[in-house]
C-alpha cells in the first residue's frame, strides 16, 4: 500500500473510518467521503493524529455530480487512484407491506447507484493503475433478509454489477473484490430506516457480540493485498451462505425464525 491512493466512501464511522485508518497505517494516502460534515471532520482529525496523509470530501455518493467531483478532487490532490472502496450504505428495518416506497428508493440510490456512480468516474484511473475496486456488500447480498427487502435488493444489485464488471475488466488486469462482513459492530443499524423513512435510532442487536469494524478493516486490507475475489466474514455469515446454496428451503425457515427473535422485530 506504500504511496497508493485509496478512496473510501462512507468514511464517517464504522467500517469506512476503520478502513481509512488501516489502509493509511499501511502506507496509503487516503481520501474519505461522507455526508455528515461533523463526523467527517472527526475522521480527518483521527487520521491527522495518526500521521496519515489524507483528504476529506463532503459528498453524497447517491448524487452523480458529487461522485464525479470526489474523483476529480482525489486525482487533483494526489495525481492517481489505486483503490476504490465502495463502503457508503444505509439499511432498513420494516416489512415491505408497511414500508414507504421512498425508503426502497433511498436504499437503492445510496447502496447501488452510489457504487455505480463512483465506480464509473473512478474507472479510467483504476484501469491505468491496474488497481482494485471493492464493494462492501453484505450477507444480504447472498440471502434476502426479512424486514430488509430494500437493503437485500440493493446488495444483490451491487454484487451482480461488480461480478459483471469484474468479468469485463479481466483483460485490463483490474482487481474486483466483493466483501460481505456479516453482522459487524457499526452504526448501520442505528441509522437504518424505519417504515416511514425515519432513522431507527438504536440497534436491536448486541453490538458487543459482533466482529469489530477494526477487525473487518484488517481483513479487507489483507484481501486487497492478496487481490481476492470474494470475502465472507464471521462464522454465522459463512454458514448462512453455505446453507442458502445447498439447503435453501431450510434456510428460509431458519432465517425467518432468527429475525423473529430480534428485539422489536417487525417480522412475525
Amino acid at each position: 500500500m506504500k504511496d497508493k491512493v485509496v478512496l473510501i466512501t462512507g468514511g464517517t464511522s464504522g467500517i469506512g473510518r476503520a478502513c481509512a485508518v488501516a489502509f493509511g497505517q499501511a502506507g496509503a494516502r487516503v481520501v474519505v467521503t461522507g455526508r455528515d460534515e461533523a463526523k467527517l471532520a472527526e475522521t480527518g482529525q483521527q487520521l491527522t493524529q495518526l500521521g496519515i496523509q489524507h483528504r476529506t470530501v463532503r459528498a453524497d455518493v447517491g448524487d452523480e455530480a458529487d461522485s464525479a467531483r470526489v474523483i476529480e478532487e482525489t486525482v487533483g490532490a494526489f495525481g492517481r487512484l489505486d483503490v476504490l472502496v465502495n463502503n457508503a450504505g444505509i439499511s432498513m428495518r420494516a416489512l415491505f407491506q408497511d414500508a414507504d416506497l421512498e425508503v426502497i428508493k433511498c436504499l437503492m440510490q445510496t447502496n447501488f447507484f452510489g457504487t455505480v456512480f463512483t465506480t464509473k468516474f473512478a474507472l479510467p484511473h483504476i484501469i491505468a493503475a491496474k488497481g482494485s475496486i471493492v464493494g462492501i456488500s453484505s450477507i444480504a447480498g447472498y440471502r434476502g433478509l426479512p424486514g430488509r427487502t430494500g437493503y437485500s435488493a440493493s446488495k444483490f444489485a451491487m454484487q451482480g454489477f461488480l461480478e459483471a464488471l469484474r468479468t469485463e475488466l479481466l483483460p485490463q488486469g483490474v482487481h474486483v473484490l466483493v466483501a460481505c462482513p456479516g453482522f459487524t459492530s457499526s452504526n448501520i443499524r442505528q441509522t437504518a430506516l424505519a417504515a416511514d423513512g425515519s432513522a431507527q435510532g438504536e440497534s436491536p442487536r448486541d453490538e458487543g457480540q459482533m466482529m469489530s469494524s477494526e477487525e473487518v478493516a484488517r481483513h479487507l486490507l489483507r484481501a486487497v493485498r492478496q487481490r481476492r475475489r470474494d470475502l465472507v466474514l464471521t462464522a454465522q455469515g459463512k454458514l448462512t451462505v453455505f446453507l442458502n446454496k445447498w439447503l435453501p428451503a431450510l434456510t428460509d425457515k431458519l432465517v425467518l425464525n432468527h429475525f423473529r427473535k430480534e428485539e422489536g422485530s417487525p417480522v412475525k
